[in-house]
């Protein structure tokens, strides 16, 4: 797991006009997180501000990487730490089961991960047990609710898949964490978060 780091701002140079010194200040990237995927993610958290009610905590989930990593991100934007955790992507993404990600898809049907700006929305107990809604806030995702496009817990999310195939099963195009991991993902992300899913 990658360590974290604070925020650091970036001030303004002597000279700077007064209206340039009054613009909120630049938030560095934290430690172990996608540059572009989190600046992707915070220009995403301004278009829908009117959607997301909570600016302190975002989730980000990097399917650049291979599915034994630690992909999914919980960053708290106010002093920049990072936690990491197991996410496993959609069936229909990586039809040969590589591990990777090769597509995304907002088709209903397809059993894909899609990729966006989401906000996470209420729990309700169904099929995966103890699970969370969110709602795609961009045409790439749009279809979310309608696909039941949710984070819930799944054994094969969990760990011990590693050990055994060397990478994570696949979902139906649900953000799948580990079953030990999903009480954790809710207390942080709550109702009302930004959930950012994409490839840099």
């Amino acid at each position: 797991m990658r360590s974290s780091e604070s925020n650091r701002a970036f001030l303004p140079e002597p000279g700077a006009s007064a209206a340039a010194a009054a613009e909120p200040p630049a938030m560095s990237v934290p430690n172990g997180v996608r540059p572009e995927l989190f600046h992707r993610a915070l220009a995403a958290l301004d278009r829908h501000s009117g959607r997301i009610a909570k600016r302190d905590i975002i989730a980000i989930a990097d399917f650049n990487d291979f599915s034994a990593k630690p992909r999914f991100q919980l960053i708290n934007l106010e002093d920049g730490s990072v936690k990491e955790l197991l996410v496993a992507h959609g069936s229909g993404s990586d039809p040969k089961h590589s591990g990777y990600v090769q597509h995304f898809s907002n088709e209903p049907g397809s059993n894909a991960t899609c990729e966006g700006a989401f906000v996470t929305s209420n729990y309700y107990t169904g099929k995966h047990g103890h699970s969370q809604r969110v709602d795609g806030l961009d045409p790439t995702n749009n279809n979310a609710r309608d696909r039941a496009i949710v984070i819930h817990g799944a054994w094969y999310a969990n760990a011990d898949m590693i050990d055994k195939y060397g990478q994570l099963g696949r979902s139906q195009g649900c953000f799948a964490v580990g079953e030990k991991h999903l009480k954790q993902v809710f207390a942080k992300l709550g109702e009302g978060r930004l959930l950012y899913a994409g490839k840099a």
